[in-house]
């Protein structure tokens, strides 16, 4: 495994992606960097990260026999691998929630921006992006949000927290990622506010209220609404709020 580390760049998925077109890396390649000058999440978000405090990677992920259809599994995944690797370092309350943030009670720890390449129906490799708040302890003006150093009091070292979850994640994608069934079922084992009451806003910013019940083989968030109704929501149409 190959790890390119770097002072700052503007995005780490974006550097890792021109590297792949530009030379034959191998599988497993990373890129991390202090700074991300223009890091981005889920659905063009911003993702701020002090310099120097947390861990701002990408990782090469060339998985030729995945169909498009099925690249929640992927993301399953990713959130598996992490959420494994934080629980081993004693960090309490952990759960995903949909499609791949991780949290530690409410708050928000951890980040991923998946980019697929595509080749026909298959998909020829993935970008995994990773956003994870280590030992940053002031975030302005971003409420629920928190660091591993919050949390447990201590400062940790990112090369250590770098390889731990390094290696949960080569473990998932190389041996986890074939037990599909099992795989969809340890993600929901730990989906966050699942069989609770919650209150979401769909894309025409209306409120409404429902239980998380699971994810469909696509990806899709199962949401029991009234009178028991199972609805599918996709990630434009719906955002869980509390």
């Amino acid at each position: 495994m190959q790890i390119i580390k770097l002072n700052a760049t503007n995005s780490t998925n974006e550097h890792l992606k021109r590297l792949l077109l530009e030379e034959n890396i191998e599988n497993f390649t990373v890129v991390v960097a202090e700074k991300q000058l223009k890091g981005r999440g889920q659905m063009g978000a911003e993702w701020l990260s002090e310099y120097g405090k947390n861990l701002t990677f990408s990782v090469l992920c060339k998985n030729n026999y995945l169909e498009v259809k099925d690249q929640f599994r992927l993301n399953m995944c990713v959130s598996l691998a992490i959420y494994k690797a934080l629980s081993g370092l004693g960090i309490q309350g952990l759960s995903v929630k949909w499609p791949n943030d991780i949290l530690s009670a409410n708050s928000k720890i951890c980040g991923i921006l998946i980019e697929n390449i595509l080749s026909g129906r298959k998909i020829q490799s993935s970008i995994i992006g990773i956003g994870l708040n280590v030992n940053q302890v002031s975030f302005t003006n971003l409420p629920n949000v928190s660091s591993l150093k919050l949390l447990k009091g201590v400062t940790f070292n990112l090369d250590e927290v770098l390889n731990l979850i390094l290696e949960s994640l080569k473990k998932c994608v190389v041996i986890d990622f074939l037990q599909n069934g099992s795989l969809a079922k340890q993600y929901e084992e730990v989906l966050f506010r699942r069989h609770k009451p919650s209150t979401f806003k769909n894309s025409n910013d209306e409120f409404f209220m429902g239980f998380i019940q699971g994810i469909s083989s696509s990806g899709k968030l199962i949401v029991m609404l009234e009178d028991n109704l199972l609805k599918e929501f996709d990630l434009k149409e719906i955002r869980l709020l509390y």
